[in-house]
């Protein structure tokens, strides 16, 4: 089943031309990663499936983002933001114990019996892979936590509002490869029930987790395919280019 489609998508800031006629699709149940140098659309790319780009005043975007056939400017922003769950490069918990860092969204969204609130919690800590470390230490301060715990701790709290998809934007980047290894086991699981896209610039950290990876450069989609295919044939030179390091 698709979930996103993508068509015609171009994408300004001003006079910078960052997205430019991207055409694509991304399945249900899939992680795309979604590689390329600095500057080449990536993170743009990321932040308008679930519109954060309208951010930034300069901003135009013309052709569409859907998901599951409907354009995401006609869905209203919280509720796009819920269905669509994002995990930044640095985690950023809130200054409030574990346990209410991943209830406050539960709370936000109108649940209020405390059973179902713990259940939650609990489901969610062991999804993000940290309720074995955490389960006896929910009310201390999340900032007392590892930065790897940190960031599974803004999965689980992101996971804990019922998204469909959920946007990891280089969330091992600040990460030892130990801390890197728990997240990526997360992000394997998770795609059972959820449909996951990557931005990341390890390129082994892609081939590792993707089941198709994009390649981008310079605002344009270069190549899009199964993951083993991209890293093994691929059918562009500037994909081959970027993959062994040649440039980015």
């Amino acid at each position: 089943m698709v979930k996103f489609e993508i068509h015609d998508l171009n994408i300004w800031f001003g006079s910078a031309h960052a997205i430019k006629q991207v055409n694509m699709e991304v399945q249900s149940n899939e992680i795309l990663s979604v590689i390329g140098p600095s500057n080449s659309g990536k993170t743009t790319f990321l932040r308008a499936l679930n519109r954060l780009n309208e951010l930034n005043v300069n901003y135009k975007i013309t052709g569409a983002v859907e998901l599951e056939r409907e354009d995401v400017r006609g869905i209203e922003i919280e509720e796009l933001r819920r269905k669509v769950g994002m995990v930044f490069a640095l985690p950023l918990p809130l200054p409030l114990s574990i346990f209410d860092n991943v209830a406050y969204g539960i709370r936000i969204h109108g649940e209020k019996g405390k059973e179902k609130i713990e259940e939650k919690v609990e489901e969610t800590l062991k999804q993000a892979y940290l309720w074995e470390e955490v389960k006896d230490r929910l009310s201390e301060s999340a900032f007392k936590l590892s930065g790897g715990q940190q960031q599974r701790l803004c999965i689980a709290r992101t996971l804990a509002v019922g998204p469909e998809v959920i946007l990891f934007d280089e969330p091992c980047s600040g990460l030892d490869p130990i801390s890197t290894a728990k997240v990526e086991d997360a992000m394997v699981k998770l795609k059972e029930k959820f449909t996951i896209v990557l931005v990341t610039n390890n390129v082994k950290q892609a081939a590792r987790v993707g089941d198709k990876t994009a390649f981008f450069l310079s605002g344009e989609l270069v190549e899009l395919n199964k993951t083993d295919r991209i890293f093994t044939a691929p059918k562009d030179k500037r994909t081959d280019g970027y993959i062994r390091g040649k440039f980015g």
